[in-house]
């Protein structure tokens, strides 16, 4: 990544950052199907039901705080779970407008069968394991930026 001023530099992809941190989750996710493929998920899939493996019973809309997907993404994702047999949607019973996402039996027994793929999948960074915590620090400091500009703009 170059420091320029130059318009033709500035609209390169090796200067763009977001096009590298897309092309490297892009890959990442690509690893990851093999492995979840086995067990019946996509990446999606994946991340919302480790969501209700740490978190438990959930509306859509705390789904989406988590995962960062809005509800438009995440209905037909839980609905392919629920008709995997992974989750169930209950109707809040003190306001009926609510609905929560619950781990069903099979949901809850997946997650042995997914404990296995962290491990899997750890020798597919190349980074050292101080450059991941760095990794990991910098990312969730600028996700954190961008969600609290974000939601300051919404207001």
């Amino acid at each position: 990544m170059k420091n320029t001023t130059d318009d033709n530099a500035l609209l390169t992809l090796g200067n763009e950052l977001c096009f590298s941190l897309y092309a490297c989750a892009k890959e990442v996710i690509r690893i990851y199907s093999k492995p979840l493929e086995k067990i019946g998920l996509t990446y999606t899939q994946y991340i919302v039901m480790m969501t209700l493996w740490q978190f438990g019973d959930m509306s859509v809309k705390e789904i989406g705080g988590k995962v960062y997907l809005d509800s438009g993404t995440l209905t037909p994702v839980i609905k392919k779970l629920e008709k995997s047999g992974f989750v169930k949607r209950q109707r809040v019973t003190e306001d009926e407008r609510f609905v929560k996402i619950i781990l069903t039996d099979k949901g809850l027994k997946l997650k042995e069968k997914a404990s296995s793929i962290p491990q899997a999948l750890k020798g597919s960074v190349y980074l050292s394991y101080d450059e991941v915590k760095t990794l990991y620090t910098l990312l969730n400091k600028n996700l954190k930026g961008i969600k609290e500009r974000t939601e300051n703009e919404e207001v």
